[in-house]
């Protein structure tokens, strides 16, 4: 059981390279796996978190709609934006300039075998870090993500999230939003939930800008408490 996990920050990177990167991590964890079946192996599988910012882009998870990408190509051009429909969860979303986008790569067999479990503690990680800047988020029942205001006409997500797991190794992960430019979002009707607001952390403290390092931070601690792990 390893709880080791290799933190990388990729800066700002293109969706598809990431995407593609996360790919080559997943495969190699997972073809691991097999050998060790296979052939009675005890070879360790390790783990990852990646942290990025990527260029506009719009994703659509494998169950989505696409009618709630509310652009057409030339717009998107327009917009310089990408979309790809990918192979995690959830609906739409988008991702841009100012968002904080981690991708954990784990093997969930190094810490415990329970994928509602796991998107719980990415929620919990949100939550804790938010709290620190004296906001109450919460969860949202039947929807994945993190939330200011549930249960009022002022509900808005402040984090999304979609997963992708296979023999209990994970990719794709969340988007917290903390100088986002939440116009873009207005092409969208993110994950697929009508009349509900999107928010960023700038816009709830009232700054222009957020310390997206500072957070980073804040969300490495809370990670590794509610994983009882280490970075490497």
């Amino acid at each position: 059981m390893n709880k080791q996990i290799h933190l990388e920050d990729l800066g700002n990177k293109d969706y598809k390279e990431t995407w593609d990167y996360q790919e080559n991590l997943f495969e190699g964890i997972v073809d691991t796996k097999i050998k060790n079946r296979r052939e009675d192996a005890k070879l360790q599988t390790p783990n990852y978190f990646l942290f990025v910012e990527h260029p506009h882009v719009y994703t659509l998870g494998k169950s989505g709609d696409v009618s709630n990408l509310l652009l057409n190509e030339d717009q998107l051009k327009e917009k310089k934006a990408t979309f790809y429909k990918i192979n995690r969860g959830g609906d739409i979303t988008y991702h841009g300039p100012g968002q904080i986008v981690g991708y954990p790569i784990l093997d969930l067999e190094n810490f415990f075998t329970d994928i509602h479990k796991y998107l719980r503690l990415l929620e919990e990680m949100i939550i804790l870090t938010l709290e620190e800047y004296d906001l109450k988020a919460e969860r949202s029942n039947g929807e994945t993500g993190v939330w200011l205001d549930v249960g009022t006409p002022f509900a808005r997500k402040i984090c999304a999230m979609g997963v992708r797991a296979s023999r209990w190794v994970t990719m794709h992960g969340f988007a917290l939003n903390v100088n986002a430019n939440l116009g873009y979002f207005d092409n969208i009707i993110p994950c697929g939930i009508r009349g509900k607001a999107v928010t960023s952390l700038n816009v709830e403290l009232g700054k222009t800008t957020v310390d997206e390092a500072e957070v980073k931070a804040k969300l490495q601690k809370h990670f590794l408490n509610l994983f009882d792990a280490t970075f490497i």
